[in-house]
């Protein structure tokens, strides 16, 4: 069966069609896709559709947020390598001096 991928602005034009005209059936015969498939992308914009509206500012504060703590993980390990590496010079000087 061959497989149809329709952009996402299609998408939401039939949906919004199927709704101003109160008929997913109808609207999904002018476009040649089936009703369930129109269903299904009205029940994804109903359910995901608030998300447009969300403060990308705090969207780039969550991002920053993450990274931030991926920073201060990475800046953890350098201090756990530079530790090291400063025993094993302090110890191989004490080794070299004897």
């Amino acid at each position: 069966m061959k497989t149809n991928k329709y952009p996402n602005q299609t998408k939401f034009n039939i949906v919004l069609e199927s709704i101003t005209k109160n008929n997913v059936v109808q609207v999904a015969r002018e476009y040649g896709v089936t009703h369930g498939m129109v269903s299904s992308w009205k029940k994804q914009i109903l359910e995901n559709g608030h998300q447009i509206f969300e403060n990308s500012v705090g969207k780039e504060v969550s991002n920053l947020n993450n990274k931030i703590k991926d920073l201060e993980r990475m800046l953890g390990k350098k201090e756990v390598e530079l530790n090291l590496l400063k025993n094993f010079s302090d110890f191989y000087q004490s080794k070299n001096m004897t």
